[in-house]
C-alpha cells in the first residue's frame, strides 16, 4: 500500500490533470479532497497506517 505521502501526491497530480476548468465538478472534488487531506495530515497518515496493517491481516 501507498504512503500517505504517495497517496498525497497521486491526489495533487490527478488535480492538475483537471486544473484546465476550475468549474468542472471532477476538479473541485479532487481540490477539496486534496485540501482536506493536506490540512488534516497527521491523521491521514494515521488512517493509511491503520489500512495497511487491515490488509496485513
Amino acid at each position: 500500500m501507498p504512503t500517505a505521502d504517495q497517496l498525497l501526491a497521486k491526489l495533487y497530480a490527478l488535480r492538475k490533470d483537471y486544473a484546465d476548468d476550475p468549474e468542472d465538478e471532477t476538479y473541485q472534488a479532487l481540490h477539496a479532497a486534496f485540501l482536506f487531506v493536506s490540512y488534516n495530515m497527521n491523521a491521514f497518515k494515521e488512517f493509511v497506517k491503520e489500512q495497511a496493517k487491515k490488509e496485513q491481516e
